[in-house]
């Protein structure tokens, strides 16, 4: 059957759902050319609005609230409105595409993530199920085996995502309680002694939320400290897990960071990885960042020790430039899922003799979009050689915005970053915390509203810190030479 017969052959909607306009698709076309005027439209729009991002300030100091009686509107509104809407939407947002938008890890997106993003939204496909997302579920799994390869993980490595870092900390974590303590069944009450695992005190806020959620409390993280540099100090580490067993506590795992949110720096993965061997802990990476690095040739040593690891967080949403959102966690044994985690859903069909799995079985989410396509359709668009080009011209402006920091006394660098992340303030006008911190908030608004930069400002030793990702492509060596003039003329 042809695909013009099958759509003149679609049935009719029932009679009381007829003039549904746009609303959907007709199956069988009645109104395609209404459906594809009103998303042409809807495309013009939002790459018109776009096209200039420096139009739009990086984050709007103010917009166009939705007034109260279109919250939830009694009657439909023309497409017009709708058309509006959008333009409103787009103009109250941050703008990551704005060259001097550098505050946070999130990224301008790439036009074949939001193609993705499309497709995703068109079909609606569920991941719970191979049979609710039979592409979708055959490419995550194949697609994390390979990339998990790439990380230097063996053959019998895979994973999944997840809608976000937290979610992927969580799921690896999990997995590490379950498979040494074998509780997932019985619970924690059959356990004797407190377990405990351990993280640089400059890790993930998602880190005490795992602990939280997974009933050992945020206690159980129990943080390492950090040398001169934000690093986790392996010596440190050692001290620790003999402490915790010495006062009746139960390590399990270690949780290292390759990319800490607030200085950019890479804890030492060889070094951790080694005392969780020599100690039988569980060894994870939240690389959600960092990552990245993995696909440049000249920067992917600073991984070096990720392939020991038990499992590894990584979000290609961040320094791959995919729209949200798309994280990652892969296992270096994709089968400790079936093992430890996995859940049958029996209202749900599936060839377990050729092997295959519900990924809603294996993770912590049941319902998630199919984000696979957006990254896949990213590494189609890029290539490796396309990704290691973005993270390297990422790091040869790191080096012109760290160089512009030293040459200026006044201005204190937390550490010298492992990334494209920076946490410096200006030391000119305060003498304690306090006033520091209050005088590096004046910067950040004066930055924001009279040179439309935007920094962070996040809490770092008891005080506010101004934080820089230098991640968009379109950044360029102006505009951090502009930046740091109007730092010097700040009074």
């Amino acid at each position: 059957m042809s695909d013009l017969t099958a759509r003149t052959s679609a049935p009719a909607p029932h009679a009381s759902l007829a003039g549904l306009g746009s609303l959907f698709l007709d199956p069988g076309g009645a109104n395609l050319q209404e459906v594809r005027q009103l998303l042409h439209q809807t495309v013009d729009l939002i790459t018109g609005e776009l096209t200039e991002p420096v139009s739009l300030p990086p984050v709007p100091l103010k917009w166009s609230k939705v007034s109260a009686e279109n919250l939830i509107p009694g009657q439909a509104v023309p497409d017009s409105d709708l058309l509006q809407a959008c333009r409103d939407l787009v103009r109250g947002s941050m703008n990551p595409a704005h060259p001097r938008y550098l505050g946070h890890m999130d990224p301008l997106a790439s036009v074949s993530s939001v193609m993705a993003s499309l497709v995703t939204a068109a079909v609606n496909n569920n991941m719970l199920s191979r049979e609710m997302s039979p592409i979708f579920s055959d490419l995550e799994q194949r697609l994390l085996r390979e990339l998990a390869g790439l990380f230097g993980l063996p053959k019998t490595a895979g994973g999944m995502l997840q809608s976000g870092g937290t979610l992927c900390n969580l799921q690896a974590l999990t997995l590490a309680r379950n498979s040494h303590f074998d509780i997932h069944r019985t619970g924690l009450s059959t356990l004797k002694q407190q377990p405990v695992l351990f993280a640089s005190e400059l890790c993930h806020s998602s880190i005490q939320k795992a602990a939280m959620i997974l009933g050992l409390g945020t206690s159980a993280v129990i943080p390492i400290h950090v040398d001169a540099n934000n690093r986790m100090s392996a010596e440190a580490l050692n001290k620790a897990v003999q402490m915790a067993r010495k006062n009746g506590q139960q390590p399990f795992a270690v949780v290292a960071t390759a990319g800490t949110t607030v200085t950019g720096n890479i804890d030492p993965l060889p070094e951790v990885a080694e005392i969780c061997q020599q100690n039988n802990l569980w060894f994870h990476v939240d690389a959600s960042y960092g990552g990245a690095i993995i696909f440049s040739d000249q920067h992917r040593h600073r991984l070096a020790g990720i392939d020991r690891a038990d499992s590894i967080t990584f979000n290609p949403q961040k320094w791959c430039y995919v729209t949200k959102a798309c994280a990652l966690v892969m296992f270096r044994d994709e089968q400790v899922l079936d093992r430890h985690f996995r859940i049958s859903a029996p209202y749900m069909s599936l060839n377990e003799a050729e092997g295959e799995r519900n990924l809603g079985e294996w993770g912590v989410q049941g319902t998630r979009a199919p984000d696979i396509a957006k990254w896949w359709l990213t590494l189609l668009q890029f290539g490796r050689s396309g990704l290691e080009t973005l993270v390297n011209h990422s790091y040869e402006l790191t080096e012109l915005f760290l160089e512009q920091i030293r040459q200026r006394p006044f201005l204190e660098l937390a550490s010298t970053p492992d990334m494209n992340i920076f946490c410096f303030r200006d030391r000119r006008f305060g003498a304690d915390e306090i006033s520091l911190g209050k005088a590096n908030a004046r910067l950040q608004e004066r930055l924001l509203k009279d040179d439309e930069t935007f920094f962070s400002l996040p809490h770092f030793r008891e005080s506010r810190w101004l934080k820089a990702v230098i991640l968009n492509p379109y950044t360029t060596k102006a505009d951090v030479e502009r930046i740091f003039r109007f730092i010097d003329d700040h009074k």
